[in-house]
């Protein structure tokens, strides 16, 4: 069953590899300068598919987290600060922002988008010091904010989100996109450099308030005055815009599927867009698995529930070693004695260590001491690793959110 699981999410990732499916959504050559801007957990990948597949002149900059670029030789990758910026994403983001406002008509802005855009593709508007961004995203990270709302907020104290980054360009620019967020929505993804934003400045105050985050003086006053506000749908900058989804987590969730249908286990995909506090969601489902458990119904083992979306874990006081994902298991675990399960981000990092999550067995409870006194210090980390049940996969290069597996036998 470890290895029925651990097939299922192996199938996830493949699914969203980028050297796998970048190639066939790649536009003709135009007649002047291609310029690549990536941007993401997935930027390096993204910009090494389009150089073993673009026969043109190229040149760009794909700007990852630390530990996961890969060697190119057209497009420069640089590694930078994530989940909180960095100067050298600050940096590069300045610098590919610089470039994009020399391209021409005839030119090309190929912007290559992924999970974790946000914080690479960070350059702050003038009158917000880097210092008070960090400092203003370590507190959306441990408030409970849904990354939607996180990046509500963020892109109003940018100069290249919420569609700046396409405003600045006088170049058709394409958009090719690998969605780690809910709904698949780009403007949500990377904070939308290349999407026309819904979003207000008013917005961003009303979830700090609701949050309770105390922003710094910089970024209080730049959104209390409201001026300069995102591109929106009107905006004529984006008739020659195109952003395009081409990896998202339903197809991940669809390949998965296949995996376990194969292996004669019936699979059902209960959706890509689970949210809320991770304890709180495995609830649910432990739930759902008592149910199949004791009637059989809704459906007849074996049977497994199959999930994406991004669960959040406020934090409480001191504490935090682990991620939602192994946070998740543990709450499952608890609340149904055990069963056999999966769960982990599929960029391969789940929060705060270095394992892309954990997997749940039927004895884990029993193999396990004090699950509870675990929980309540989102301590996920510790009571997996203690038993050796850390999934550990290194970076994977592509982000299509978390990934779930629940088998009933």
């Amino acid at each position: 069953m470890r290895s029925l699981l651990e097939e299922s999410f192996r199938a996830a990732v493949s699914a969203a590899d980028p050297l796998k499916i970048l190639a066939a959504h790649l536009p003709p050559a135009p007649k002047g300068r291609t310029f690549v801007a990536a941007a993401g957990k997935a930027a390096a990948s993204m910009a090494l598919a389009v150089e073993q597949h673009w026969r043109a002149p190229l040149e760009g900059i794909a700007i990852t987290r630390y530990g996961h670029g890969l060697p190119t030789k057209r497009i420069r990758v640089v590694e930078a600060g994530h989940p909180v910026p960095d100067e050298a994403g600050e940096a590069a983001a300045s610098e590919i922002l610089s470039q994009i406002k020399q391209l021409k008509e005839n030119d090309l802005l190929l912007a290559l988008l992924s999970g974790g855009g946000s914080s690479l593709l960070s350059l702050p508007a003038a009158d917000v010091p880097m210092a008070d961004l960090k400092a203003l995203t370590q507190q959306l990270l441990r408030s409970g904010a849904a990354i939607q709302e996180m990046n509500t907020v963020r892109k109003h104290l940018s100069a290249i989100a919420g569609g700046r980054l396409a405003a600045a360009s006088r170049a058709r620019v394409l958009a090719l996109i690998i969605s780690d967020v809910t709904g698949d929505d780009p403007t949500h993804i990377a904070s939308g450099p290349c999407a026309p934003d819904p979003t207000t400045y008013a917005d961003a105050l009303r979830i700090l308030s609701h949050y309770r985050v105390t922003p710094p003086a910089s970024v209080k006053a730049r959104l209390e005055k409201g001026a300069d506000e995102t591109p929106k749908l009107d905006d004529p900058v984006f008739s020659r815009v195109t952003n395009k989804v081409i990896g998202s987590a339903h197809r991940s969730l669809e390949a998965a599927a296949e995996v376990f249908r194969r292996n004669g286990v019936t699979p059902v995909i209960l959706g890509d867009t689970i949210t809320g506090e991770a304890c709180g969601v495995a609830k649910v489902f432990a739930s759902l698995v008592n149910e199949i458990r004791k009637y059989g119904a809704p459906w007849s083992p074996p049977v497994a529930l199959i999930s994406g979306g991004e669960c959040t874990v406020t934090l409480r006081g001191e504490g935090g070693r682990g991620g939602r994902c192994a946070e998740f298991l543990l709450s499952l675990g608890i609340e149904t004695g055990g069963v056999w399960a999966l769960a982990a981000d599929t960029d391969g990092i789940d929060g705060s260590e270095d394992n892309a999550g954990a997997i749940l067995t039927p004895d884990s409870m029993r193999r396990g001491t004090d699950a509870r006194g675990f929980l309540e210090k989102h301590d996920s980390y510790g009571f997996f690793s203690a038993l050796g049940d850390v999934l550990v996969t290194g970076p994977t290069r592509t982000n299509v959110n978390d990934y779930r597996a629940i088998l009933v036998l």
